[in-house]
């Protein structure tokens, strides 16, 4: 099946809606309306993916009145685009990483948070009743060279001394685990799995809108400014005024704060899902249906679905003609990890933004008063997003921040950031180098 999009009309071009899996099988989002009118919130939440539903719905449950403001229509951001693995860590900080960026206090709150991101999400899905086809079966990092077992080691040793759910993997534990003697060896996070993103997001809204929430749709912010010291929001057709904000829109950042948009580089991620497979080839490949994701810097991942669909993806330096040429790469990947896929075809093949900061970290940030927000998920967003939406409702709701797990730091703009962006594909040259090296 060949790519197309669908375009909606946005804040400074189209917004295209991805022929995408997650579109094919998502329940139907609720019935959204257009901000038309001059609203009052107690709190303004610009952005519908997972950090601005999560916080709605805590802001609810606070006894707040939020008012959500989505520029398109919901999951056409990064939450219902990804892959829709649950990954309770970040992609290169480490434990030790956080708490000596952070410090001993703040930083081992966000590692805590970071540790059951993954169970939280879950443990919500399943109090809410939220149809996205979650599967709590774990997370594994197999290590693709012997250097990269360090890896592997390092995350076991540091995770476990904080009691998160993971074991270090010999050669013979990960091709029992996954089906392949590629690797060799890695570890395993138990409290990670996959869910349907875009059925989360989907889920997520409907959960806030019927506990009290307000969320629009097509509603760009495209203005943002104190005023009377409350909040106000301009959108095309309405207006919003609030005593607190929270910014939750990552890779698609709203252009009213240029101070955060411009400190994380927008990376196109393609992700793509096979034809369904049998029983009979289903069971030789990540038996227990786990997650996977490598020690690859061109990362390496997969996933199953309900129907039996390989749910995987990959990177491309020049994105002309992506599709057809990620189902060749892709292809031969995994044929040559499982030689009883080879031939595998695929149905979808769809495209996203990740939200990169250049030394992996996310930034979370103070944007005037009872103004917060954050961004940069570097591949980690699904859980993560769902803790940090729940923090940064506690603050907009007037918790003291020093108790929350938000490690608060000022915006670092990236010069050139436009730049950045055009030359950032070319990074993966470096990847696939460092790939090959026992580094």
């Amino acid at each position: 099946m060949a790519e197309t999009t669908n375009s909606i009309p946005g804040r400074g071009g189209i917004w295209e809606r991805p022929n995408s899996l997650w579109e094919a099988t998502a329940p139907p989002p609720p019935s959204l309306s257009t901000l038309k009118d001059s609203v009052q919130a107690d709190v303004l939440v610009i952005g519908g993916g997972f950090t601005g539903l999560s916080a709605a719905l805590h802001l609810v449950e606070a006894g707040k009145r939020p008012v959500v403001l989505e520029a398109s229509e919901l999951g056409r951001g990064a939450s219902g685009r990804n892959n829709g693995q649950v990954i309770p860590t970040l992609t290169r900080p480490d434990p030790d990483d956080l708490v000596a960026r952070f410090g001993p206090v703040d930083g081992e709150r966000f590692v805590a948070l970071v540790r059951d991101s993954a169970s939280y999400l879950f443990d919500t899905v399943r109090r809410l009743g939220i149809d996205c086809a979650a599967e709590q079966a774990g997370w594994i990092q197999p290590a693709h060279t012997p250097g990269r077992i360090k890896i592997s080691q390092r995350r076991v040793e540091q995770w476990g001394r904080r009691s998160a759910d993971v074991e270090l993997l010999d050669r013979a534990r990960v091709r029992d685990l996954l089906g392949t003697d590629y690797y060799h060896g890695g570890w395993i996070n138990r409290t990670g799995g996959h869910i349907n993103p875009l059925a989360l997001v989907r889920g997520l809204a409907a959960k806030a809108v019927q506990a009290g929430a307000s969320v629009y749709v097509n509603s760009p912010a495209l203005s943002v400014e104190r005023r009377n010291e409350r909040w106000v929001a301009r959108t095309p057709e309405g207006e919003v005024t609030a005593d607190a904000l929270i910014l939750g829109t990552n890779g698609y950042a709203a252009g009213v704060f240029p101070n955060i948009r411009t400190e994380v580089v927008p990376i196109l991620s393609w992700q793509m899902a096979t034809a369904p497979l049998g029983d009979n080839v289903r069971k030789t490949v990540i038996p227990g249906r786990q997650a996977m994701s490598d020690t690859h810097g061109d990362l390496r991942f997969m996933r199953w679905t309900a129907d039996n669909r390989l749910v995987t993806g990959g990177a491309l330096l020049i994105p002309v003609n992506g599709p057809e040429r990620l189902k060749a790469i892709v292809g031969a990947r995994l044929a040559e990890m499982f030689p009883q896929l080879a031939g595998v075809t695929f149905d979808y093949v769809w495209n996203g933004r990740i939200a990169m900061t250049t030394d992996y970290f996310p930034r979370v940030h103070r944007l005037g008063p009872n103004g917060f927000g954050w961004a940069g998920c570097n591949g980690r967003g699904v859980a993560l997003s769902v803790s940090l939406g729940r923090e940064l409702a506690h603050a907009a709701a007037g918790r003291d921040t020093r108790e929350l797990a938000l490690p608060f730091t000022e915006p670092t703009p990236l010069p050139f950031n436009s730049l950045l962006q055009r030359v950032g594909p070319l990074k993966l040259l470096q990847y696939r180098w460092n790939d090959s090296q026992e580094i």
